[in-house]
């Protein structure tokens, strides 16, 4: 039985947002791990973005360093 655990920012994330994530993610298990949808658990958690970093920078000063270049 399948279990992915989704992590996204609490950046303004509605409902139907987090149902495309699991409908997204629940297909994906059935074309390619040939699943039966019943038997797929999706989670969504949402972050602080202090929680997290990319390439060795908390998330929030990674994307300014974005926007800047």
């Amino acid at each position: 039985m399948p279990y992915v655990n989704i992590k996204i920012t609490r950046e303004g994330a509605t409902r139907e947002h987090k149902a495309a994530l699991i409908k997204g993610v629940t297909d994906l298990l059935v074309e390619v791990l040939d699943k039966n949808p019943a038997t797929t658990f999706v989670v969504v958690d949402e972050v602080d973005l202090e929680d997290w970093g990319v390439g060795g920078l908390p998330v929030e000063l990674y994307r300014q360093s974005l926007r800047e270049s």
